[in-house]
Order: C-alpha cells, then sequence, then structure tokens
C-alpha cells in the first residue's frame, strides 16, 4: 500500500504533538482526521477559548479537527469510525479506550518519551531527569489496556546532559520523535513490523515510574544531596518549575521558584535551607553536602529575573531562611 492510500487519523494535543504531525503532513502521508482535547477556557472569567496548538496546526492545514469531551460518548465513535482510519497514531493526548484503540485494522500506536518501559505515565522527561538518568529515549509501541504496557514497536536512545533541563530534552526528543512516527508509519506500511513485548525488554535497574506532577511535587527538599537538589530543579525547569518560600522574620514566607543553578558540592556546617549572599552577585542555599548556587528565579507575583537583579532589592539579613 501507498502511503497516500493509508488513512490515519493523529491525535494530540499540545506542542510536542505538532512536530509529528507536521512530519506527516509534510511528508504527503493521508491524514484524514485530527483527534484533540476541546478548547480551554482562558482569562479571567473564561469568556475566550484557546485552542490546542495542534488543532491551531490542523486548521491550518485543512484537516477535520473533532473534540470530543467523551470518547466513548456514541457520537463521537460513529463520526471516528466514519473516518476509515487504517491506522491511528497518538501522541501526547489521553488514555484511549479499547473502542478507539482497538478500530482501525492496523492498530493504534503511540510514541512515548522514555525507553519504555522505563517511566511509564504522564511525565517520564521530567523523572528521567529528577533522578538524575544519563540517557532517555523515545519509543513508539501498541496501545493495549494498561497504560503504556503495549507492545514496542521501536526505540532510539539520546543522552541526558548533565547541564539539560525538561526543555532542553523536550525538544530534543520532540524532532526525534517525529522521525520516529514516520519511520514506525513507514515500517507498518512494508509489512516489517515485528513488535516486542514489554515483558521480554531487558533492564538493567527496576522499573521507575513518571506519574503526573502536582504543585506539591514541586516543592524542593533542601535535606538531600546538592547532586539530588540539582536534579530536582532541572527536572522541573522551565515548566512548572521547582519551588520552595523564603522566610523572613516577622513576615509571611513567600513562593519562590527557582529555574536555573549551579550545583557547588563544598563541605559545610550551615543547616540544609540556610543562605549564603554577597547581597549583589550570588546567592547560594546550603543542602547537606554543598550549596545550590541560584542564577534565576521568580518570587510570586513577579516576573522571572536573573540573580544579580533580585539581589538588588533583596534585604539580606539574619534569619532568613529558604524552607
Amino acid at each position: 500500500m501507498d502511503k497516500k492510500d493509508l488513512r490515519i487519523v493523529y491525535m494530540g494535543t499540545p506542542d510536542f504533538a505538532v512536530e509529528s504531525l507536521r512530519k506527516l503532513v509534510e511528508g504527503g502521508y493521508n491524514i484524514v482526521g485530527i483527534i484533540t482535547m476541546p478548547d480551554k477556557p482562558i482569562g479571567r472569567h473564561g469568556s475566550q477559548l484557546q485552542p490546542s496548538p495542534v488543532k491551531r496546526y490542523a486548521e491550518a492545514q485543512g484537516l477535520k479537527v473533532l473534540q470530543p469531551e467523551n470518547l466513548k460518548d456514541e457520537k463521537f465513535v460513529a463520526e471516528l469510525r466514519a473516518l476509515e482510519a487504517d491506522l491511528q497514531i497518538v501522541v501526547a493526548f489521553r488514555m484511549l479506550p479499547e473502542i478507539v484503540w482497538a478500530m482501525p485494522r492496523l492498530g493504534t500506536f503511540n510514541l512515548h518519551a522514555s525507553l519504555l518501559p522505563q517511566y511509564r505515565g504522564a511525565a517520564p522527561i521530567n523523572w528521567a531527569i529528577i533522578n538524575g538518568e544519563k540517557e532517555t529515549g523515545i519509543t513508539t509501541f501498541f496501545l493495549q489496556h494498561e497504560i503504556d504496557t503495549g507492545a514496542i514497536i521501536d526505540r532510539v536512545a539520546i543522552p541526558i546532559e548533565d547541564t539539560d533541563n525538561v526543555g532542553i530534552v523536550h525538544d530534543k526528543l520532540m524532532y526525534l520523535g517525529a522521525e520516529l512516527v514516520t519511520k514506525t508509519v513507514d515500517a507498518l506500511l512494508q509489512d516489517k513490523v515485528k513488535a516486542i513485548p514489554q515483558e521480554a525488554v531487558s533492564t538493567e535497574e527496576p522499573l521507575k515510574p513518571a506519574p503526573k506532577i502536582f504543585k506539591e511535587t514541586c516543592r524542593i527538599q533542601w535535606k538531600q544531596s546538592t547532586k539530588q537538589v540539582y536534579n530536582f530543579v532541572r527536572g522541573l525547569s522551565p515548566y512548572p518549575a521547582a519551588w520552595t518560600t523564603l522566610c523572613l522574620p516577622g513576615e509571611i514566607p513567600i513562593t519562590l521558584k527557582i529555574y536555573e543553578a549551579e550545583k557547588i558540592e563544598t563541605p559545610h556546617t550551615l543547616a540544609p535551607g540556610m543562605i549564603e549572599t554577597d547581597g549583589k552577585k550570588f546567592l547560594r542555599i546550603a543542602c547537606t553536602d554543598g550549596f545550590l548556587n541560584i542564577l534565576s528565579l521568580q518570587l510570586a507575583g513577579k516576573k522571572r529575573m536573573n540573580i544579580a537583579d533580585f539581589l538588588c532589592g533583596f534585604r539580606s539579613e539574619e534569619g532568613i531562611i529558604i524552607k
């Protein structure tokens, strides 16, 4: 079968999913429909609706877009079936019911931002960096009942540099993933796919999960090694951002987001969370075995700023602590 004859339904929502869709469209693949999340209310009163990045791109290309609230809704299922897809591709969308993922004759494959079976879940890039991994990657696999457990079609690995944050690794995997998606489609067209059950993939370490990240998940625990805190900060930067609280004597604690930092692994006698600063150029926070040297941050209600600008308006006094 030629790629122009293969009817593909594509499912995705954020920027991460746009690049794979663009690669398919520009490659001449036959995209017969796009499934994405409903428009999101924005503004003070939620009076404006913001389309997803995938929807914006799809409409610019004249593609048919469906935005179901409920993936089991009979009307949506009928609309999806009417598209007569041979294959469905999922990139950063949501969990699908069997009535949806089992519909096409060639099945449904997903692009996941980890080397499965490691880091199954909603936030694989974040957790790989938080855990100090030296390598991650991208995987295509067939969907089945349990999330992120289906048979692996293909995987590609990349190194994680010690200075990489989530934004950097996200973009690397976004472009790498787009290449892998088209490679996977071509393999299916040529009947060359030999999917491997995840249980057959050998791993040297126990499987690590990648659960969804919430606000409280992002709170920095200073009673850890400098390396652990450093990895935590870059594993959440630039979004959603690791945070802590700045406690000034006699004042209400202020939330402080930390975006960039350096690790200084120098022994000291300070309690974790204590601050050292010259009031002009540097501010570092004690961890158990060294310091986190802050490079850029954001106070609640303020804009992100570099440390020199922050220190211009910062009162350095006794008793200040980070919690």
